[in-house]
């Protein structure tokens, strides 16, 4: 479990939690927003040991030192509870059994008894109703921290009774720092991961220790060397080999999206410095030569056009198609 001072970036959010606990004007409910790997869970668990920490002169961090802090870095601590569930969604008995029928029994060992629901999205509507009559009369040592990446999925009722607070992505020089101080990633490929991740450490991180990324970026890298001179089909069928790994197929065109911002940047300023696959410096230049800026503008907006087509569940060869119809023209 990480402590406050260990969360890179979200300075704003960590000043208004520390804040709370100093003055001791904890929210009875919280909903942490952000995307996967965004750090919503780490802020989550850092809050909730630094509340429970009985360190007091401890600066409004976890001393680490203290038994509850054990416990909590253990994932032990007996009025810290993580909600779960077996299946897709969080049912009605899942928030019954595990915060409804348990908030009113008073906390064991500490001041506060705290509920974080990882994924509070995945709650049903029958579920976000029962919880929405404990959070508009809960007990006064009760904190519940709600988790998600999608904020609407969640009952305006609820959304109206909670302090919602939203990650930030963080900047590209605070994440490529972190991989090559802490991961020891070496600098060039901590730029690539920087850029690629969109200012998510989580993703940033996950890529520094794939083995795959290596791989990904090589491929992409063959395919967009050669685009002009493929034509439609034989690019599709390139991409179609990216799609056997469906869960990286986002991953894979962000891949892209990199290489035709490289192509924009060096269009506008000629800088070879300013490229993050500055080692394909002579493809890029290419490109940027022999595209108009409104091209590459289409080609860039084309590419984010196709992952929400994607998301929307549009079949996969016409978001595809759509999207290199637009390179190639």
């Amino acid at each position: 479990m990480a402590n406050f001072k260990d969360i890179i970036g979200q300075e704003q959010i960590k000043k208004h939690l520390q804040k709370a606990i100093n003055q001791n004007s904890i929210s009875h409910a919280y909903i942490f927003c952000g995307e996967s790997g965004s750090g919503r869970h780490t802020l989550a668990d850092a809050f909730a040991k630094a509340i429970q920490c009985e360190d007091k002169t401890a600066d409004i961090d976890s001393c680490c030192k203290c038994k509850s802090c054990i416990q909590a870095e253990s994932h032990n601590h007996p009025d810290i509870k993580y909600i779960t569930h077996e299946k897709l969604s969080i049912s009605v008995d899942d928030i019954r059994e595990q915060l409804n029928n348990d908030i009113t029994i008073k906390p064991y060992s500490s001041e506060h008894k705290i509920y974080i629901i990882p994924d509070a999205n995945k709650m049903t509507e029958e579920a976000q109703n029962a919880l929405l009559k404990t959070i508009e009369e809960p007990p006064a040592y009760a904190v519940i921290i709600l988790l998600t990446d999608n904020i609407t999925s969640l009952l305006p009722t609820i959304q109206s009774r909670c302090i919602t607070l939203t990650m930030k992505p963080l900047s590209k020089n605070d994440i490529a720092a972190y991989l090559t101080s802490k991961l020891q990633m070496e600098p060039e490929r901590a730029e690539i991961a920087a850029g690629f991740c969109q200012g998510n450490m989580g993703k940033a991180i996950r890529f520094a220790c794939s083995e795959d990324f290596q791989n990904m970026k090589d491929q992409v890298l063959l395919l967009l060397k050669h685009i002009d001179t493929m034509d439609v089909p034989a690019i599709m069928e390139v991409i179609r080999g990216f799609a056997q790994h469906k869960s990286q197929i986002y991953d894979y065109l962000d891949l892209i999206l990199l290489w035709y911002r490289d192509v924009l940047m060096f269009k506008v300023t000629k800088d070879a410095n300013l490229l993050l696959y500055s080692d394909e410096y002579h493809d890029i230049s290419k490109q940027a030569s022999s595209r108009n800026y409104e091209d590459i503008e289409n080609i860039i907006k084309a590419i984010d056009k196709a992952k929400v087509r994607l998301e929307a569940n549009v079949n996969f060869d016409v978001a595809i198609e759509l999207m290199v119809l637009t390179i190639k023209d």
